[in-house]
């Protein structure tokens, strides 16, 4: 039994993972936890693992080499100060202007707190800080 749903798991996890292409993440995260959970914990471990690789894989990718090293090398725009931490994966205030970056218009970046903070333009997520 225990290797019927463990299969099963496997199965799923697969039809998943190819099913939905533009969640990459949270489709790996997911199956992964499942497969994961259920050799652990059978059925109970596969649906935990599920939900938990899933939170997971919805993680901030980092921006590529080359935005990092764009950003590294401009002038530090105006530095503006917010009354909050500075977090990954959290929105920045959309009172803060942007600068984008040429050729990877999906990021933009700005001086924050003194510190240089690589943001997604659409949401104003803070993707990545650099220190």
């Amino acid at each position: 039994m225990r290797k019927f749903i463990i299969a099963s798991a496997t199965l799923l996890a697969a039809g998943l993972a190819t099913a939905a292409s533009a969640q990459d993440g949270t489709t790996t995260g997911a199956a992964g936890g499942a497969i994961t959970g259920a050799i652990v914990g059978g059925p109970i471990g596969a649906a935990v693992g599920g939900i938990a690789g899933a939170a997971l894989g919805t993680a901030i990718d980092p921006p590529p080499a080359e935005v990092v090293t764009y950003v590294r090398q401009q002038p530090a725009p105006a530095p503006v100060v917010v009354e909050r931490q500075v977090v990954v994966g959290e929105p920045i205030p959309e009172t803060v202007v942007l600068t984008p970056v040429p050729e990877h218009r999906e990021y933009s970046y700005a001086m924050v707190n003194d510190r240089r903070v690589i943001v997604d333009p659409k949401t104003h997520t803070v993707v990545q800080i650099i220190e």
